[in-house]
């Protein structure tokens, strides 16, 4: 038998909240693929949406954002579906526990603590967290993180306590002490062999102390270093292109030839 459509009714998140529910709730009881899925199961598609969300934002595509962020809503509604059926919790658990925790993080707009500014209020929702049974400020970044972001974020929060470089120059020749140690790791390997876990960890340090840098003067160094792998991939493209019209194949190119057409699609 088939199921009722829910209707489109009043156009408010409210009634669009509900038809969503309403939709979950019948594809959990008739659907043979949504009846068999876990929180496991699921876990690695909202992670895969969660990254094409990521990449629409990146390419300014509004639609496209749209429509991811409708797919990530629904894992979030799956998830609190499966959830309701062991009567863990339900979707009002989870909505009413988000509304309280802002409110609660937020006492300079529900309650009479005074901020001066958006740095105030990093510290103070840090300073909460900690009150709330936290034992240390990095609790909070998950360890699946990419190193990338897991570093950024480690200096966000450890900004948020006041542990933070006073300006901007001060970073700037950290990063050019590690460039240093890195270098001169390699310059002693010339009459020696390469010790790669020393070199690995300055090199670690080095791009460490440039997320640093990037956090420091307003870059998001995953954006600008994500921006510059789209660049690549389509100069690298044109390149391949420009070798298929001439017959040849990249190896066959000389060095030469190729530089040809990648100054070509840098002027594109």
């Amino acid at each position: 038998m088939s199921a009722n459509i829910p209707p489109v009714i009043a156009p408010t998140p409210a009634t669009a909240f509900e038809r969503l529910l309403t939709i979950m709730d019948t594809l959990r009881e008739q659907c043979p693929w949504d009846k068999k899925q876990t929180f496991e199961t699921l876990r690695h598609l909202t992670i895969e949406e969660t990254y094409e969300l990521a990449d629409a934002i990146l390419d300014g595509d509004k639609q496209e954002i749209k429509k991811e962020l409708g797919d990530l809503m629904l894992h979030l509604v799956f998830y609190a579906r499966i959830a309701s059926e062991t009567n863990d919790f339900t979707i009002t658990d989870v909505l009413n526990s988000i509304c309280d925790k802002l409110i609660h993080r937020h006492p300079h707009i529900y309650g009479d603590v005074q901020v001066n500014d958006e740095q105030d209020v990093k510290q103070n929702w840090e300073q909460l967290k900690l009150k709330e049974g936290n034992k240390s400020v990095l609790e909070g970044v998950p360890v699946s993180l990419p190193a990338l972001i897991k570093a950024s974020r480690i200096q966000e929060k450890a900004r948020g306590v006041g542990f933070d470089w006073e300006e901007k120059t001060q970073v700037w020749d950290k990063v050019e002490e590690e460039m240093r140690e890195f270098r001169d790791e390699f310059n002693a390997a010339d009459n020696r062999m390469i010790d790669k876990e020393k070199a690995e960890g300055e090199f670690g340090d080095l791009l460490f102390s440039l997320v640093n840098y990037a956090r420091f003067i307003g870059i998001n160094p995953e954006d600008a270093l994500e921006k510059t792998n789209k660049k690549f991939i389509k100069r690298f493209q044109y390149l391949e292109s420009k070798a298929i019209e001439l017959g040849k194949n990249l190896k066959d190119m000389t060095l030469a030839e190729m530089d040809l057409f990648w100054n070509e699609a840098k002027n594109l």
